[in-house]
């Protein structure tokens, strides 16, 4: 009898009656060991170009350039500062707005499996683009100017925040919104009341993340053309003049600091605003 029970024990699982497979955890460390033989196979992009090079010395050359930066741009980068937040503010609402039904459309709990599939085609597909790519095509077709730079940008804000939004709607309950339905409310008063504020936090939050994004990449595709800041590091990169191209670099350093702690504070308005919506009696 033990031994059969041993048996029995064995070809279910050390946990009885519980089929084997992996477990959670079991799972991270697979993945784990799946990245670092993946990392262990990445090593040979290491090597160098093979010539016996003082790397040290390279680098310090080359950011001598920079110092010290010249300032006289400054009124300049300004300017260039200020259009570079209007590019991205126009583009991270534009990318705002689309988002939302296209996020609605590629949600499982939500739409129809057709309409599924076709907005996350549409998705992954503006997502393969990078940015620098989507700025060329925009300069293309209205030639080089800030417009280039918000379509650019709100086509590519529109892949992620689309993808982000559509996690979120499915990852929400349903019921409340399905229980005002049976009562009677009219389907945009059930998405208002029953659905809108369990999803808005994370709306606002991936939205505000992206506006952060569009902020940074707003002052690369000005390479191509596309307006803003770029055009600037650009056009100091083509003359090598290294120290105003600095003193652009450490406006956009201060830019990057403002975004990084005005992010942080909002965000913790939203998450505290939830906790007090989900528990009003505190």
């Amino acid at each position: 009898m033990g031994a059969a029970r041993v048996t029995a024990s064995t070809a279910n699982g050390p946990f009885g009656d519980t089929p084997r497979r992996l477990r959670p955890w079991q799972w991270l460390d697979t993945v784990l060991l799946l990245f670092l033989v993946a990392a262990a196979f990445s090593t040979p992009v290491l090597r160098g170009s093979g010539r016996d090079l003082d790397y040290a010395a390279n680098l310090r050359r080359f950011l001598g350039y920079f110092w010290p930066p010249d300032w006289s741009v400054l009124p300049a980068a300004l300017s260039a500062l200020v259009e570079t937040a209007q590019i991205a503010v126009l583009a991270t609402l534009f990318a705002l707005v689309l988002a939302v039904p296209f996020g609605m459309a590629g949600a499982r709990t939500v739409a129809p499996r057709g309409f599924v599939l076709l907005a996350r085609v549409v998705l992954n597909a503006v997502r393969t683009l990078p940015s620098l790519i989507l700025a060329l095509i925009a300069v293309a077709v209205v030639g080089g100017n800030a417009l280039a730079g918000v379509l650019a940008l709100t086509a590519y804000s529109l892949g992620y925040l689309g993808k982000f939004f559509a996690d979120a709607f499915e990852a929400v309950d349903f019921r409340a919104m399905r229980a005002l339905r049976q009562g009677g409310a009219h389907p945009i008063q059930a998405f208002q009341y029953g659905l809108w504020p369990a999803v808005r936090p994370l709306i606002w939050s991936h939205s505000i993340w992206m506006l952060e994004y569009n902020l940074r990449s707003a002052t690369i595709i000005g390479y191509v053309g596309a307006g803003g800041l770029g055009l600037l590091l650009h056009t100091y990169q083509e003359f090598y003049a290294w120290d105003k191209f600095a003193a652009v670099l450490v406006v956009i350093f201060l830019l990057v600091c403002a975004l990084d702690a005005l992010g942080e504070w909002a965000r913790r308005r939203i998450t505290s605003a939830g906790a007090v919506r989900a528990n009003p009696e505190t």
